[in-house]
This record gives structure tokens, sequence and C-alpha cells, in this order.
């Protein structure tokens, strides 16, 4: 919906909403707050989503070390999605409660606590009871950085802001597989422990020093911060009420309402296509590369995982800078889907035809998609949920949604042992499936909107 296309008081909603962006100092605190909020959240999220993956790096050693076997391996793998998923939205309502300053760091530490006692494995029992609790001491993470972030940005600069925090997901495995691999070689090499023992150790830490940190750095919301004067405070307070004024005209109010309601629940089977994507390539990636240039995990396949990572890194950033109107989030978000699927495809044909290269280029292709895909997802349920709303809605969609990071490793597994291949080629297409379906559902948000979509007007505003 357009201000063109709507009534009277859409069209004053759309410009008093561009008389408040057009402020010099609404720029100014926005700013001030991406330099100051965003590069610790960005480090939470690099660590959280490192402490998730780093697991694909220790799969054969684990199978050898303590007889953790493919079947026990992607069970542990995708058992953290339960957890995940279980106390989502409690967690959310908590951080809703307590503030996200205290409640991210928390998560954090607590996480980190469980990321480490990953190096004293002895089984597949507590390998799977570890990655259920990680699941568990994770969960209200990045959904409440989303909703952190929708209290301080307006939805005109939100997706660019959900861009920079998906950034640590290329981060992390630019950085995060090099450093798992070489962890695990400097290990094995000049410590008596296993290799994989020490990865899972440092990395771990790392977390908690991360959570110890963000207690410092991270305020709750843009009144009680002291980095901004009085009056990029009053724009940045303006700007959001204006917005969530405009948001409790057709969105749900309240905790069940945001659980019943069928947007809510839209944007839940969107979000689940897109996790399978991104884990079931996530998970398998250094097994991938491994297969296509025929070499064991280690430092190498480390760092030629790391590539398709970079060119994510510059796409995601440069896709949710332009997105700035729900015609270009809705067209491009299904057009990244749509390259998703087909890149997933692409890198299961190299695959079973021994083409090490286009696999590898599929693959960055694919990483580069759905990395963009992730912020557009989520600019739409946050243009019209707000308050406890948006703290039980936003945690749905998450859990859910990110149920696709269990299916993933399970289904890909089950679909190669039912059509065994040398490549596994079947289980990547799988994957693929989902993505093609995501490409439609975004595409079908033509055909509703929400009030708030009149908000995104076609302002210059300073730093555009």
């Amino acid at each position: 919906m357009s201000p063109t296309e709507s009534g009277p008081a859409t069209r004053a909603n759309a410009t008093v909403a561009k008389d408040l962006l057009s402020s010099p100092h609404l720029a100014s605190g926005i700013k001030k707050a991406t330099f100051r909020l965003m590069p610790m959240l960005i480090i939470l999220y690099f660590v959280a989503f490192l402490d998730r993956t780093n697991v694909g790096f220790a799969e054969a050693a684990l199978e050898v070390d303590r007889g953790i076997t493919a079947g026990a391996y992607a069970l542990g793998a995708g058992i953290f999605f339960i957890g995940y998923a279980l106390f989502e939205i409690p967690s959310n309502l908590l951080l809703d409660k307590f503030g996200a300053r205290f409640w991210l760091a928390r998560i954090a530490i607590t996480w980190g606590i469980v990321a480490t006692a990953f190096a004293f494995v002895n089984g597949e029992p507590m390998f799977i009871i570890l990655r259920f609790l990680l699941g568990v001491t994770e969960a209200g993470l990045f959904p409440g950085v989303i909703m952190f972030l929708a209290q301080w940005f307006p939805n005109k600069r939100r997706v660019q802001m959900f861009a920079l925090f998906y950034l640590a997901q290329p981060f992390s495995q630019m950085l995060g597989a090099p450093l798992s691999g070489g962890l695990i070689s400097f290990g094995d090499q000049f410590t008596p422990w296993a290799g994989w023992q020490v990865m899972f150790f440092v990395e771990g830490m790392l977390a908690v020093v991360a959570g110890i940190a963000a207690f410092y750095f991270l305020v709750d919301s843009p009144q009680k911060a002291k980095f901004l004067n009085d009056d990029e405070k009053a724009a940045l307070k303006a700007v959001m009420e204006h917005e969530d004024s405009v948001k409790e005209q057709d969105g749900p109010r309240g905790i069940g309402a945001a659980l019943i309601n069928w947007k809510v629940w839209y944007f839940t089977v969107i979000y689940f296509c897109l996790q399978i994507a991104v884990y079931g390539t996530t998970f398998y990636l250094p097994q991938q590369v491994s297969s296509l240039i025929g070499e064991s995990v280690g430092w190498q396949v480390g760092l030629i995982s790391a590539v398709p990572w970079a060119f994510g890194l510059f796409a995601c950033y440069y896709v949710g800078k332009y997105a700035t109107t729900v015609r270009r989030r809705r067209t491009w978000g299904a057009l990244f889907f749509l390259i998703t699927g087909l890149a997933i495809l692409t890198s299961a044909w190299a695959g079973a035809n021994g083409q090490g290269l286009l696999g590898i280029v599929a693959i960055t292709v694919a990483v580069a998609a759905f990395l963009s895909t992730g912020p557009i997802t989520w600019s739409f349920p946050t243009s019209f949920l707000t308050g406890a709303a948006a703290a039980a809605g936003i945690g749905l969609i998450n859990s859910l949604g990110n149920l696709g990071g269990f299916v993933a490793p399970i289904m890909r597994t089950g679909v190669n042992e039912s059509i065994p291949t040398d490549s596994g080629a079947w289980g990547v297409v799988s994957l693929g499936v989902f993505a093609f379906l995501g490409a439609i559902l975004m595409w079908a948000t033509r055909f509703f909107s929400a009030k708030a979509d009149a908000l995104l007007v076609s302002e210059s505003t300073p730093g555009h």
C-alpha cells in the first residue's frame, strides 16, 4: 500500500512521517545509535552463529573419538532448535520485562558456558543433551535483538539495521570457519587435548566475554541513552511513537492476539523456508567443500568455506541499504528466495558431476541470496507488531521458523539414506524446494499490507 492508494487518514500519517523522518536531529541520533549499538549486537550474533555451527567442523572427529554416529550428529545438530523453540517466546517476554541490556547479556553468558562444555563430550547422550541446552540458553537472542532494533530505529531504516546485524553471519563464517579449522589443527599439533576440544572451549569462552561486554555497552531505550542529546532523544521518541500509533490501528494487541494472528503465522512459514536453506547449507558446508575439493576438514577447507560468506557480506549490506520501500522488499525478497533455490540445486548437480569450481560458485550465490533475504523478511512483521504483541509475535516467528534448522539436517540425512549417492545430491535438492516455496509466499505478500507501509515514504532523509 502506498500513500497514493489510501485514504486521507493514511496520507496524513505519511505526511507526518515524512516530516519526522527528515529531521536532522533524527539523522544524527540514528547515526550515533548505529555506531554505539550495532558493533556489540554484531559481536553477540557472530559468537552465537559460531557456536551453533562449529559442530560441523567436529563431526568427523567426534565420530572417531567419541563414537557419535551420523544419525546422532544430525539429531544433535537439529535438537538445538527444539530447545530454542520451546524457550523463545518466554525469553522474549522476559527481555521485554527486564530490558535488553540485562537479558541479552544473560543469554550470551549462559550459552557460552554450555558451548564450553562441548569440550568434555563423552558420548552420544551428552552430545545431544548439550545441543538441546545450547538451544535453551541461546533462546531469545535473535528475536530479542529484532525487537530491540524495532524500538530504536524507524521502519524506513530498519532493514538497513537488520542487514548490519545479519553481517554477523558472514563475519562468523569468514573469520569463524578458518578460526574453527585453525583451532582444530592447532589443538591436534600443539596441545595434549584433541583439536575439537580446544575449538569448543575457546569459542565457548568468547560468548561469555561477549555477554559481559554487552551488559556495559547496550542501552535499553533512546530515553536512557547518555550518548544522545535531548533533541536527538525527542526526535527518536516522536518518530517511534508515531509508528507505534499507526501499527496499533491494524496490528494485534496483546500476547494472545499476536499468537493467533494469521499474518504472524504466514511469516512464520516464510521464515521456516528460509531457515531450511540457511542451516541445511551451513551445517554441512565444511563437508560439502571438503568433498568438492577433495581435502579433509581443516585449515584449507575452513579458508575456502569462508569465501561464500565474504560475498554474502557485501550482498547483505547493499540490499539492506537500498530496501527502503515495500515494493523493493517484496520483489527483492521473492527474487532472492528464487535465486537461493536455483543455486542450491546447481550445487547439488555440481557435486554429483565432479564440478568442484561450479559447486563453490553455486554455494557462494546461495549464501549471498539467503543472507540478503533475512533482513527483508523481518521488515514485514515489524511493520505491524508493537509492544507485548511484538515480543510474542516475533518470538513465535523466530522459534517455529527456526525449526527449519531442526528439520533441515534430519531431512537431508533421511533423503540421502533413502536415495543414496556418493555426493549426497538428493539431500541437497530437498533443501532447495523450500526456497521456491518461500519465493511464492514472499511474492504473495502483494495481496495484503499494513497501514504502517504508508510510512515508507519516498523522502530524502539525511544519510540516504
